[in-house]
């Protein structure tokens, strides 16, 4: 029974076996999760996104054993649980297009996996797992505080 809760939770509830691109549909259980941790003080965020992020190592890890311990594309934990952490502290990502943004700029690295990206996959079980999609999570965020940064400055040399 705990290995077939941890195989559900592991492919987002189903969303990691869609026929093609698994890895953007598991993404998608991350967008209400960052919703919701949004409305929360920063510290909650990241206490909250922590506790999630150690959890998906184990439930990651105990699903590639199926796979021969592969990351197998079915297994999107990694993917649902790191997305917040593209928009996290970003109070401007409340709105639906700037989550959407983030969202697509996430897929993109995540898919892509440009260094230093690809290099965390190398790190060992359940903890490789999960790295490369902290870190596709961590330059998305970058770069979404660079281009809300500069919308922001653009905005302000407009009004006045």
């Amino acid at each position: 029974m705990l290995d077939t809760f941890n195989f559900w939770l592991a492919t987002g509830f189903g969303l990691g076996l869609a026929p093609f691109a698994p890895g953007t549909f598991g993404s998608l259980l991350g967008v209400p999760l960052a919703w919701w941790l949004l409305s929360r003080p920063l510290g909650q965020q990241g206490l909250v996104m922590a506790a999630l992020l150690l959890l998906a190592v184990p439930v990651c890890h105990i699903a590639a054993w199926h796979y021969d311990g592969l990351d197998h594309g079915s297994i999107v934990a990694d993917e649902y649980v790191a997305f917040p952490l593209a928009v996290i502290g970003l109070a401007a990502a409340r709105h639906p297009l700037v989550i959407a943004l983030g969202f697509g700029v996430y897929r993109f690295f995540d898919a892509l996996k440009p260094p230093p990206i690809h290099l965390t996959e190398q790190l060992r079980g359940g903890f490789g797992i999960v790295m490369d999609d902290v870190v596709a999570a961590l330059v998305t965020w970058v770069v979404m505080m660079i281009g809300l940064t500069l919308w922001q400055r653009r905005k302000t040399q407009r009004s006045v």
